[in-house]
């Protein structure tokens, strides 16, 4: 996990329509930048849709959501789709910006351990310093904790 107080480390990503984003394209408002480990999951699509639900609230605030995982642009475009999600889904196939945020770590599921990303939501303010970090998400309880903070 990542300081609070350090700048964020730069990516360029696709989205789910192949377009590509950076981080310094948000300079000047408030980015909820969560990594989630899989499309079309019951955890991830329960985030997601919170996030989706509270959109316009975060709008208001001046803060945009996105989302990263390692899936493809055709998976996130399903995963946009399939529950109307109204932000930025980003694909990161290489790990680049995963293991620049620190969230690709050992994981343990039913005592086989392996590698994955471990959910977690910065909170990135207008000059791009990271301001909070949530890195204990509970997925059905993240988009709400996340909207206090903004």
């Amino acid at each position: 996990m990542l300081e609070i107080g350090t700048k964020a480390p730069a990516f360029s990503l696709p989205d789910q329509n192949g377009i590509i984003h950076t981080l310094e394209e948000y300079r000047g408002k408030k980015v909820i930048l969560y990594f989630y480990p899989k499309d079309n999951t019951p955890g991830c699509t329960k985030q997601a849709c919170g996030f989706a639900e509270r959109y316009p609230q975060f709008e208001e605030k001046g803060a945009v959501v996105i989302g990263i995982s390692k899936d493809s642009v055709a998976s996130h475009k399903k995963f946009e789709q399939n529950y109307s999600l109204p932000f930025t889904l980003l694909s990161d196939t290489e790990l680049t910006a995963i293991k620049a945020y620190d969230v690709w770590q050992e994981k343990k599921n039913y005592g086989k351990v392996s590698m994955g990303v471990v959910r977690t939501t910065y909170l990135i303010d207008e000059e791009g310093i990271i301001v909070s970090v949530n890195d204990k998400v509970k997925a059905a309880d993240d988009p709400e904790k996340m909207l206090g903070e903004v």
